[in-house]
């Protein structure tokens, strides 16, 4: 099944939106689809981008819309379900959420009564005072493993508590200390990083660390917890790495280039095994590969193959060629891939074939490339971790 098929079942299943890192999960785990990539949530998310854009380019309608940062709906649901009870804030929908910063005096106060609070109250009196919508209650980190409301409601949290503001008498809950009821008769208009540092604990823990380089780690992105600031840098580090990728590509051999193709498709399941692939994709002659593979290994269906190692853009006489070139070849579907990009013709005519073809321009490539390590090594690996609080339950 495609990753395209597999997101519309998923979604018509739910009978609701979700963000398409928990389409992911949800496909992966009925395996409606198998990937050996590392980040099969990217690629998801990547053929759901194109879909939609091929088919805004063409005039028609995908069948899938996103209604908030990362999440995706059927565009066959009703459209008051998606534009009601999914962006019902209106332009507040579209805001992001705030920053951790924002949520620190309103959480004080949350335990100003002197009374132990849980985490999952605070997360619900902060979502009603600051009017967050559901797609901002949904809105994931770019790891997809926690809510960036709730990550950032617990960063707030643990700074107040390093200032020595809150305490944690017991896991998941917070209590004000008297220095945080002294705070709040003092009514201040804002508490943030700066407010924090008159206390010495505070000032501490906010030390900067020294790095291998003998230097300090400077203050990036003030309003990022310390995980979206990791992440941040994790797509810099990507988005550098996508571009020297496909510089590095277009300066390879027509037969290296036709192996990379070939080593690509057979590591996203395609062309059944190497030997295969290789035997059916050759050269076509103008710096590109031309051929037929197997959809799977076992030969179900087949797919046709062009891919061309340029810098100009592919234009619509081009993809006719190709489109033309399937018929004659008795394939129902067809893969286009290129180290430039597709013109604005070429994807609208696309959007109005019956035939499956499927445009990969150069950026795409190489996000896929970094999907499946094509080309690319793995030079370091970082694991967050956190207390284990089950460790030091004492029976």
């Amino acid at each position: 099944m495609t990753f395209l098929e597999a997101a519309y079942q998923v979604l018509k299943e739910a009978g609701k939106p979700l963000h398409f890192r928990e389409i992911t999960r949800r496909a992966l785990g009925r395996e409606l689809i198998e990937t050996e990539g590392k980040t099969p949530a990217a690629s998801l998310n990547a053929v759901l981008t194109l879909d939609m854009k091929h088919a805004e380019a063409g005039g028609r309608m995908s069948r899938f819309v996103r209604v908030g940062r990362g999440i995706v709906a059927l565009s066959e649901w009703d459209s008051s379900f998606s534009t009601a009870e999914h962006i019902s804030e209106g332009k507040n929908s579209a805001q992001p959420v705030p920053d951790y910063q924002s949520f620190m005096l309103p959480l004080l106060k949350i335990a100003s009564d002197g009374e132990e609070h849980s985490m999952r109250e605070a997360f619900d009196v902060l979502a009603k005072a600051f009017k967050l919508s559901e797609a901002q209650l949904r809105e994931l980190l770019p790891s997809g493993r926690q809510t960036t409301f709730e990550n950032r409601v617990g960063w707030a949290k643990t700074y107040l508590k390093k200032a020595g503001l809150l305490d944690s008498p017991r896991r998941g809950h917070f209590q004000i200390t008297s220095r945080g009821r002294g705070v709040l008769e003092a009514s201040p208009q804002r508490i943030d990083r700066e407010f924090l540092m008159r206390y010495p604990e505070f000032v501490e823990f906010h030390r900067p660390q020294s790095t291998a380089d003998g230097g300090t780690d400077k203050e990036e992105g003030i309003d990022q917890t310390p995980e979206e600031g990791i992440e941040a840098a994790y797509q810099r580090v990507r988005e550098q790495l996508a571009q020297e990728l496909l510089q590095t590509v277009k300066s390879c051999s027509p037969t290296f280039f036709e192996r990379l193709v070939v080593d690509l498709l057979v590591k996203m399941g395609y062309g059944g095994t190497r030997r295969d692939a290789g035997q059916a994709i050759g050269g076509s002659g103008d710096r590109g590969i031309d051929g037929i593979i197997k959809e799977d290994r076992l030969g179900l269906d087949i797919v046709y193959i062009q891919a061309k190692r340029w810098d100009d853009n592919v234009g619509r006489p081009q993809i006719q060629q190709f489109a033309g070139a399937l018929q004659g070849q008795r394939a129902r579907k067809g893969v286009f891939i290129t180290t430039s990009a597709f013109s604005q013709a070429a994807q609208e005519y696309v959007s109005r074939l019956d035939s499956k073809i499927v445009l990969i321009d150069g950026q795409t490539l190489a996000q896929l490339m970094m999907d499946y390590d094509i080309g690319v090594a793995t030079i370091a690996t970082y694991d967050l971790k956190r207390i284990d609080s089950d460790y030091f339950i004492e029976e």
